[in-house]
């Protein structure tokens, strides 16, 4: 049978593999299980990660390996797991004084898109669960998340800003075609004319045009498009299950079309993967459509670290030393700097020259130079259970 070893989370598992990313990291970068045998291979298709490594608050450490009798082989593939989650609140706050909204929604935490990228894995580990395949196969979904927002809505002095979605984990991820969060939301911030920006990579946001469209014509919402290459192989290495580079086009001309201001997000940029693509995705974006575009460089803060390099060492072993030299080039030396102000685009002469890219391609392809301002006076807190009707 499988061998299931437990070591202490102070070690590390010292039995190294070849092409082992830990040489690329460096001997401390805390990295402890490559799950990369093909047995295990066969079991992750269709998924992002290369790895489950154990979550970060967890007091041991556990790797699945084969004892020499080939079980593995037996394991079935990874499956969709969803669990019900229900939360106290539904509106996340935030100050960060480098993004441009207060508040956010998620419908869900952990996303079947499965992006190597995403810098919301590491909040996985605050399941106990793993930031690696956990993150993209054992799914929680909020449930009571439109009464959520109605009673938060309706409490006595909230102001009315815009509410950004998306900005964690993709609202319009597969299981949101059964579950349908994200459309009870959107129902309640119609109903109550409250303004909401969306951000995503799924087709399936033009189910909910229908909504979208209502509300764009008050000056009520908008939305962005995540479009991070058009090369649809390194996509699917990359973003599994999200949709294909051309849906996401569609995507945005069908939003367009609506009368919905559609925008492009070239993000993250990766540097040497994707970062050839920027002015090709612009031009695209904006034939289809999008009047708006933004971008966002690799981030790569706790785990997101071992799990990008394990995936460079698996799908490009050539070129992930000079990946992560570029990383560090935009991090001052290090694989991630934190820092306001940094963390979204990144210090140094790369950085600066990806920067001036984008804001010469912008300009050229003519892409509106003031973002969409969404409208607040329109808002109308719906009712309180109990409250008198209005005479006027």
């Amino acid at each position: 049978m499988g061998r299931v070893s437990a070591e202490s989370a102070g070690f590390e598992d010292v039995r190294l593999k070849p092409r082992d990313p830990r040489a690329l990291l460096g001997a401390h970068s805390g990295a402890r299980h490559i799950d990369g045998e093909p047995a295990a291979r066969e079991r992750r298709r269709g998924r992002g990660a290369v790895s489950n490594a154990t979550g970060r608050f967890e007091p041991q450490t556990r790797s699945v390996e084969d004892d020499g009798w080939g079980s593995l082989e037996e394991i079935q593939a990874l499956r969709t797991e969803t669990h019900v989650e229900r939360p106290r609140t539904i509106i996340t706050r935030n100050e960060s004084p480098d993004i441009s909204f207060d508040r956010s929604i998620n419908p869900y935490r952990g996303c079947e898109h499965g992006c190597v990228y995403c810098f919301a894995r590491p909040t996985h580990a605050y399941m106990g669960l793993s930031p690696g395949l956990d993150f993209e196969t054992k799914l929680f979904v909020k449930e009571g998340a439109a009464a959520l927002l109605k009673r938060e809505l309706s409490a006595p002095g909230y102001q009315c800003r815009t509410i950004a979605i998306g900005t964690n984990t993709d609202p319009y991820q597969p299981i949101e075609r059964d579950h349908r969060v994200m459309r009870s939301v959107l129902e309640v911030l119609a109903a109550s004319n409250h303004p909401v920006g969306i951000v995503t990579k799924s087709a399936l946001v033009q189910r909910d045009i229908d909504i979208l469209s209502a509300m764009a014509a008050k000056g009520l919402a908008k939305v962005a498009v995540s479009v991070t290459t058009l090369d649809p192989k390194l996509a699917r290495k990359m973003e599994p299950r999200a949709a294909s580079p051309e849906k996401r086009l569609e995507t945005i001309e069908r939003l367009a079309e609506a009368g919905i201001p559609a925008g492009v997000m070239v993000a993250p940029v990766v540097p040497a993967i994707n970062d050839g693509e920027i002015e090709t995705i612009l031009t695209r974006a904006h034939a289809r459509g999008a009047r708006e575009a933004g971008y966002i460089m690799l981030r790569l803060p706790l785990e997101v670290r071992d799990l990008f390099s394990e995936w460079l060492v698996e799908h490009y072993p050539a070129k992930a030393r000079h990946v992560l030299s570029l990383v560090r080039e935009v991090r001052d030396g290090k694989l991630y700097d934190a820092t306001f102000g940094k963390r979204m685009s990144g210090t140094g002469p790369y950085a600066w020259m990806i920067g001036r890219r984008f804001e010469m391609a912008v300009e050229k392809i003519g892409f509106a130079k003031a973002r969409v301002r969404l409208r607040t006076d329109l808002f109308t807190p719906p009712m309180r259970a109990g409250q008198q009707l209005s005479l006027f």
